[in-house]
């Protein structure tokens, strides 16, 4: 498959283990980013199908509920086996959908996919169903039906970390995936239904978050909403639960430092800090967008990460060349331009990049790497969730300096810390407050709990503790 291949564009949705055409509302184009060309359509779905999707997964949880684990075990491996088969097409669907370069969409967004089903029956084994504690038999038992609402920048990624985690725990699901990237989601529900999995156990819904989304999340028949985006429309999602005082587990954005402290190697932090800064164009909600470096370093730090800004090659996905994709569309891209545009205008220093498009790239919604200096803690590209590769270094005076401007945000996503002395890192990203701390980069473990403090979200995802999120806990008086 290229970059400009047609792909086929989907009029029907999957509801009660049906493929159903929508009611009414419609299509939504699907558009690729590297070249702004429309590569597909998908339904536009309306509150007739929210209600229809609900009702099928309400009957179906009582018999799914109680299927044995082991059935549940092996229908998850066997929809991991079904997304291993077809990993090269969804890479390349994301590769065009998204725009993240192709080796990357392989590694990460289909690699963490299939991983959230395929590690979830060993992790359901980890979880004490039942345990006794003084006269009482304390069961945990899946909550009810989940509407999972998932984000573009790693579509599969989360619709795996919610779907796994609650067909694992014996809930079923509505899920409605970003009308922006949604063609790996319908590719998901094929494979689900090679699996066999019941009538109403998955349900998959296109359509907009001000329709489908907002129905989903106010709907009485949902006992549980999972959802990723941005803190926005988290806070419109829990408004909307709150109605029927249904959880929420919800992960949203970040502005995640990344303190270098003064005894750090910079040639190995400074260039790590800008890739973990620019992975997926920036359009990561844990990305580390903040460098924190002393001052009596600050120039060195700002030679190494311009050179390493530069290195990135932005251009189409399909390139083997190119390691900065596109922005995801342009409304993401003109917001980025303009945060831009206003850290020039605040007077933060400019070191590489800028609001011009990339050379010979007019067309696509590419934005060049960026990198700035002498951002001030009050300035908007140091408090706001920009989602663009756009790294913002602040200098500091010493390390309790640090970990004031490091925690100045209302977020608390993620963050790292580099020392020479590894116990001194912990110490300090110790006192961070954010959900995940990387320590000299340290590798994401898809096993580990994700989520975030203060308007980052509450909640947590992947592996034991996303599955445990699904479950609510009962006690038996003996």
């Amino acid at each position: 498959m290229t970059a400009g291949a047609e792909l086929g564009s989907r009029r029907r949705v999957f509801i009660g283990g049906e493929w159903v055409e929508p009611s009414g509302a419609e299509p939504i184009a699907v558009v690729n980013p590297a070249t702004e060309e429309t590569i597909a359509t998908v339904p536009g779905c309306g509150a007739a199908e929210v209600e229809r999707a609900v009702a099928a997964a309400r009957e179906a949880f009582e018999g799914w509920s109680r299927t044995p684990r082991e059935e549940r075990a092996r229908a998850l491996a066997a929809i991991a086996a079904g997304l291993e088969e077809r990993a090269d097409e969804l890479t390349a669907l994301i590769a065009q959908e998204l725009g993240m370069p192709l080796k990357l969409s392989r590694l990460i967004q289909v690699g963490l996919g299939i991983n959230h089903f395929a590690s979830m029956p060993g992790l359901i084994e980890q979880v004490a169903w039942e345990e006794e504690v003084g006269n009482s038999r304390v069961l945990r038992e899946p909550i009810g039906v989940v509407g999972a609402i998932t984000p573009w920048n790693y579509p599969l990624n989360q619709i795996g970390a919610k779907v796994a985690a609650a067909l694992g725990a014996g809930c079923t699901v509505v899920l409605k995936p970003s009308e922006v990237v949604p063609l790996n989601a319908f590719a998901l529900a094929e494979v689900i239904e090679a699996a066999g999995l019941p009538p109403g156990v998955f349900n998959l819904l296109s359509g907009t978050g001000p329709v489908v989304g907002e129905a989903i999340a106010g709907h009485p028949g949902v006992d549980m909403v999972s959802f990723t985006g941005s803190t926005r429309a988290g806070r419109r999602v829990s408004e909307l639960a709150a109605a029927t005082v249904k959880p929420v587990a919800m992960e949203l954005g970040g502005k995640s430092p990344n303190v270098i402290l003064d005894d750090a190697e910079l040639e190995r932090a400074v260039p790590d800090g800008v890739a973990k800064c620019f992975l997926n164009s920036g359009q990561t909600c844990s990305a580390l967008t903040r460098m924190l470096v002393p001052r009596q370093r600050l120039a060195e730090a700002e030679e190494i990460a311009r050179a390493a800004a530069e290195s990135f090659v932005p251009g189409d996905p399909f390139d083997p060349s190119t390691t900065l994709g596109p922005l995801v569309s342009a409304t993401q891209r003109d917001r980025v331009r303009g945060y831009i545009e206003t850290g020039i205008a605040e007077g933060a220093r400019l070191l590489t990049g800028g609001a011009e498009p990339p050379d010979g790239l007019e067309r696509g919604y590419f934005v060049r790497p960026t990198v700035f200096s002498e951002v001030e803690p009050e300035m908007t590209i140091a408090q706001e969730e920009i989602f663009g590769p756009v790294l913002a270094i602040q200098p500091y005076e010493g390390e309790d300096d640090a970990v004031r401007i490091a925690n100045d945000t209302p977020y608390g996503l993620a963050g790292g810390v580099w020392s020479g002395d590894r116990e001194r890192a912990i110490a300090v990203a110790k006192r961070l407050r954010g959900g995940q701390i990387e320590i000299n980069g340290g590798a994401f473990n898809p096993l580990a709990p994700f989520g975030g403090f203060g308007q980052s979200g509450h909640g947590r995802e992947n592996g034991r503790f996303g599955l445990e999120e699904l479950l609510q806990v009962k006690s038996l008086q003996l």
